[in-house]
């Protein structure tokens, strides 16, 4: 059966992606609206977000917002809403990694990781499950991390966010799919992005990453297309609560 059956298909659907501006939140705003799904991206930079959309076309708006900002979430998530409708999918895609070495983390950079990568997808989830609900159908997708299962250096406060996001995507899963809503995450590897340009920086080390992979690669972003999709539609109606790590094989050797 090929991608483009009615399986794997999310035409019509409404989905919300937070950390559009960029990285993998911007190429999983582009591939939902090239599938046919009306797609509003989140991000801080209006400017970003105005090139996304640009390049996206009519099925995709923005919404500039500092999601980390709980006081006024519930006024942001009413702005998403009010463009095309109450999301049927929730892309928690933003993220942020200080790189504070353990002895150096400071209170505000613990406290801004884990806003960002932990709280703000359970809060925008909590705020957007009861129109999901009231569909029968819903679609989270969280981003988890190789440090979700790995320690690297400089990155306490990341990799306990995103340790974490793991456990939140089971228990999201435990406490909605009976409703029709599924909760997945997706653990990429290492792609070119602004959040991992440091490692894309130092040549030598983006090469010793791709040869630590089973495909002997870095990934690219279109890698991340085909398990989106998978967990946007119908075709992974039965399949809740996992990490799909995609990240070439790094976590298998």
């Amino acid at each position: 059966m090929s991608v483009g059956s009615p399986l794997f298909d999310v035409q019509g659907k409404i989905a919300c992606v937070t950390g559009a501006s960029s990285g993998l939140g911007r190429q999983a705003a582009l591939a939902l609206a090239a599938a046919g799904a009306k797609v509003v991206g989140v991000a801080r930079r209006q400017d970003a977000l105005d090139s996304l959309c640009q390049e996206a076309g009519p099925n995709c708006a923005a919404v500039a917002a500092d999601i980390a900002d709980r006081e006024h979430l519930s006024q942001v998530v009413s702005e998403i809403s009010g463009v095309f409708g109450a999301p049927d999918i929730l892309i928690n895609a933003a993220g942020l990694n200080t790189r504070e070495v353990a002895d150096d983390v400071t209170d505000q950079g613990w406290d801004a990781t884990l806003a960002i990568n932990l709280s703000a997808p359970f809060f925008l989830a909590q705020a957007m499950v009861p129109a999901m609900k009231d569909k029968g159908w819903g679609r989270i997708v969280n981003f988890a991390s190789l440090q979700s299962f790995r320690a690297f250096p400089g990155g306490i406060a990341y990799g306990a966010s995103k340790g974490a996001v793991t456990q939140l995507t089971r228990a999201m899963a435990e406490a909605w799919s009976k409703d029709g809503i599924t909760a997945n995450a997706i653990g990429p590897g290492f792609f070119p992005t602004e959040l991992t340009a440091p490692v894309f920086g130092d040549p030598e080390r983006a090469a010793r990453n791709a040869a630590q992979t089973c495909i002997g690669r870095n990934g690219e972003p279109k890698d991340l297309d085909g398990p989106l999709l998978f967990f946007c539609s119908d075709a992974s109606s039965y399949v809740t609560g996992q990490i799909l790590m995609l990240d070439g094989g790094f976590t298998a050797k």
